[in-house]
């Protein structure tokens, strides 16, 4: 225990002393909800969702049952979050393809002079190599917790994510997927693994490194390892690669791993070398000529080259650009960023090795046995895949004008400013303002992750009526962008303080769908089928931040057909975006980042204007 600041310095063990997630009352989630979806709907629309909240908040209604089962097991000493049965329904209960639609990357910064050096070998060999030797030596230092706690205003935050970085693999379920983890009943402590799988030509190898005494190889031995790796990779044939069925819908993979698995025992020890890895590095041959061509790899690229059910993915390419691909059910943007930073920015005390192991480190091919029916399957999920990922439209924007430093200078939240900018270019290309979703971190709290924002307000309203309207004033209009702006952050903070309608309201839904025969609530609350409960959560517009000197771009495919995903960096002197949407909306979202661009110009000329 740090006895000066009253936290311990260990890794895992200020857990039990955090906050718990605070549990809203039902009452202020419906008063909540219809605040929230309010902007969004007609007055008819509007009057039926309240006549819905009202049914649910009833002295003798169905909400105050399914909230009565929340609040005893949140009263269970042994429960640390209301929400641990939430997350997993939300994404391990998903049945759709995780690659693409879930998965999220980051695109690494280029290497500095010496981080993708090693002599003897290229760029893309030693580049892999450091990033290999650096996430292994950071495996060290959280087995032994001595990676200190992440503090936000000097207050330690959750790091319950770290337990998931490495052998971390999702399990797919007929109806529900699984997690195989260490620090688990099936897994106590940390894992024991000292190998990762190299996924090269769609070909599968394990790759020791650390030997049978917990000792890590060297970058250089680690480099050798990987050049024989690769010097001895030939191609797999089009219908041999198993990584392709990692991007099938789950139950249907689930079906076909069964399959697999009963085939041969070669193709459970297969999975299970997988499984347990620490990670998995694929070495894509592929050189991207610019940032479009690397974030499109990093989110679908070639599915022979990857397993998308592990929880990390390295990936580095010909020319030794890198980044990573990340299964979400365990791990949020927020822990990544701080892998990725240990990875790119190691801290000082992480060189010292006491010792290394010697030698070249063992590898082996992966090896499955397949049949004809095996073989057709793998080719078809490829297919498959390849049609999905090319029928995405993606695009990469860069401004070199605009930077959290600039929209401080005018005296904004850069996260208001670019919102507001959001919605006002939106109107311009769309012609409406649509529901907007923004993630917003909650890790201060016990096993905390995230909160779901909905940014539309009635300040948001009046900001685009005013920047719309021809016969509105400069003052008028920068007064309705500054109370927008306030709005946004006032409902940042809280939910960030936990009062927030969504996942409380969803998981009493979900409460319904597990337990309501038990629970005597056979019926679905009207709630679930109300205009402002399905518009409210219908996305135009997913939001979600990433801010780190260590990564060039963030991305993550869009979560509904006419959704557009806008992930951002924005930093102190530049601000980057990813935007995915389905090719049926590609020319709205040219149309969008046409807008944007005017709008973040013609916002920081209104401020600038005013000062």
């Amino acid at each position: 225990m740090n006895s000066d600041r009253g936290y311990s310095t260990r890794t895992f063990q200020n857990e039990a002393q955090l906050p718990r997630v605070p549990l809203p009352d039902l009452a202020s989630s419906g008063e909540r909800l219809i605040e929230w979806c309010s902007p969004l709907l007609t007055s008819d629309e509007l009057a039926r969702t309240r006549a819905a909240v009202d049914e649910l908040l009833a002295p003798d209604g169905d909400g105050h049952v399914l909230q009565a089962a929340l609040e005893r097991f949140e009263a269970d000493p042994d429960t640390p979050s209301w929400l641990d049965v939430f997350w997993p329904y939300r994404y391990l209960g998903r049945r759709d393809r995780i690659a693409l639609n879930a998965n999220f990357f980051f695109l690494f910064r280029d290497a500095r002079d010496g981080e993708a050096q090693v002599p003897g070998v290229d760029s893309q060999l030693a580049r892999a190599a450091h990033l290999i030797a650096d996430a292994v030596a950071l495996k060290q230092r959280l087995d032994d917790e001595q990676v200190p706690p992440v503090l936000l205003r000097g207050a330690p935050q959750t790091m319950e994510q770290y337990k998931y970085l490495f052998s971390t693999t999702r399990i797919p379920g007929l109806e529900l997927d699984s997690v195989r983890a260490p620090y688990s009943k099936e897994w106590p402590g940390p894992s024991t693994a000292r190998h990762i799988v190299v996924l090269i030509d769609g070909r599968m190898v394990r790759l020791d490194v650390q030997d049978p005494d917990g000792r890590p190889y060297p970058v250089a031995e680690i480099a050798e390892g990987l050049r024989a790796i690769r010097d001895a990779a030939t191609p797999a044939g089009p219908d041999e690669s198993v990584g392709h069925l990692t991007t099938m819908a789950r139950a249907e993979w689930a079906e076909r791993r069964q399959v697999l698995r009963d085939l041969d025992p070669a193709n459970a020890a297969g999975l299970e070398t997988i499984e347990s890895a620490l990670f998995c590095l694929c070495l894509d041959a592929f050189e991207p000529a610019d940032d479009q061509q690397a974030c499109d790899r990093l989110l679908h690229g070639d599915s022979a080259n990857r397993w998308f059910d592990k929880a990390v993915s390295l990936i580095v390419f010909g020319n030794g650009r890198a980044g990573i691909n990340v299964e979400h059910c365990e791990l949020d943007g927020t822990t990544i960023l701080s892998f990725v930073d240990n990875l790119l920015d190691p801290p000082a005390d992480q060189a010292g090795v006491a010792s290394y192991a010697e030698g070249t480190p063992k590898s082996e091919p992966v090896e499955f046995v397949l049949d004809d029916d095996l073989r057709q399957t793998i080719a078809a999920a490829r297919d498959s895949f390849a049609r999905f990922g090319a029928d995405t439209a993606t695009t990469v924007v860069h401004f070199d004008d605009f930077s959290a430093t600039h929209a401080k200078q005018l005296g904004m939240s850069p996260d208001a400013f670019v919102q507001m900018a959001y919605q006002l270019a939106h109107l311009r290309a769309k012609g409406k303002i649509g529901a907007t979703y923004e993630s917003i971190a909650t890790r201060q709290y016990r096993h905390g992750r995230t909160e779901a924002m909905r940014v539309v307000t009635p300040e948001v309203l009046a900001f685009v009526a005013a920047m719309t309207d021809r016969g509105t004033c400069a003052a008028t209009r920068r007064e309705a962008f500054r109370a927008a702006a306030t709005a946004h952050v006032t409902r940042a903070k809280d939910c960030q303080q936990g009062r927030a309608p969504e996942q409380h309201l969803w998981e009493l839904q979900l409460i319904q769908r597990r337990r309501g025969e038990e629970l005597g609530v056979t019926e679905v609350p009207s709630l679930y089928s109300s205009p402002g409960w399905l518009i409210m959560r219908d996305d135009y517009l997913s939001t979600s931040s990433a801010p780190s000197v260590n990564i060039e771009y963030f991305g993550f495919g869009s979560t509904s057909s006419q959704c557009i995903g806008v992930a951002y960096v924005l930093l102190p002197d530049h601000f980057n975006l990813y935007l995915s949407t389905p090719g049926a909306v590609a020319g709205q979202m040219a149309t969008f980042i046409e807008e944007l661009r005017t709008a973040i110009t013609e916002l920081s000329e209104l401020l600038a204007s005013g000062e």
